[in-house]
């Protein structure tokens, strides 16, 4: 008896609430997330890779919502069905949401970690632009215009918006910094920091991005060799514990038969 009230309330709740023009689950859920707070920083998280504002948070947390529903109701409802107890339906219905948001943090902090690994493939190729357009006798401003226009990429974009909130009167030191804290890369952070001083006392900045283009060379250099090395002894795993033991065993079998066959 209890369980078909269960099931009943769980079939009619929908409907009632899609019914009654007073009541809306999405201003209900929106409530809710705006209560809850932001304790995994996905606000800033979708702020770096280009997704700013309340509205792709809120987006992002009704997704979550949506999708942990959709999958924890059809298993409430065989749970019910199969004659298990409340506390191990309520047990599997947390479990399933805690499992669709730990998966909507991780497919979003990879997209981050994505978003940080190309502004670091691009930036030497970027600030060797610059430097171009600097020894050409362009301005710093007109330089990072000029790379917005031409290029294209996640560090591309980031300049863009510096051009723009410049345009709308904000100083320029200060939509660098805006940049390099929205962007979680220590390289980025160094470059907006030793523009901003060069800007600021006068020193060549031809010598500056050079000097960061060499570093960011060598430092994309270094990851390659570190990822070669890893991957070296991850291929090691398959030879040492499957070929070799495969070699060892077609090198010993004739003298094992031979000595079974002695043996006889």
């Amino acid at each position: 008896m209890r369980q078909s009230l269960l099931v009943s309330i769980f079939f009619l709740a929908p409907a009632f609430a899609l019914a009654n023009e007073e009541f809306s689950i999405e201003n209900f859920a929106l409530r809710a997330i705006q209560k809850s707070g932001d304790r995994t920083s996905a606000r800033e998280k979708l702020e770096e890779i280009g997704l700013a504002g309340e509205i792709h948070y809120e987006n992002f947390r009704l997704k979550q919502l949506t999708y942990s529903f959709l999958i924890a109701f059809p298993i409430s409802l065989v749970s019910l069905a199969s004659g298990n107890s409340i506390p191990l339906i309520s047990l599997t219905i947390a479990t399933v949401a805690l499992v669709t948001f730990a998966f909507f943090e991780k497919s979003l902090n990879r997209k981050v970690t994505n978003h940080r690994a190309r502004i670091e493939s691009d930036f030497p190729g970027v600030i060797e632009m610059m430097t171009l357009a600097l020894s050409a006798g362009e301005t710093p401003l007109s330089v990072l215009e000029r790379v917005s226009l031409r290029g294209s990429g996640p560090l591309v974009d980031e300049f863009s918006k510096v051009v723009k909130d410049v345009r709308t009167g904000i100083p320029f030191s200060n939509s660098l910094d805006s940049m390099s804290r929205r962007v979680q890369s220590h390289t980025l952070r160094r470059f907006a920091d030793a523009l901003v001083i060069a800007v600021m006392r006068g020193a060549p900045l031809i010598e500056v991005l050079h000097s960061h283009a060499r570093e960011a060379r060598e430092m994309q250099r270094n990851q390659i060799l570190r990822a070669a090395g890893k991957s070296e002894i991850s291929m090691m795993i398959p030879v040492v514990f499957l070929i070799l033991p495969i070699s060892i065993l077609f090198a010993l079998w004739p003298s094992l038969s031979n000595l079974n066959l002695f043996a006889a």
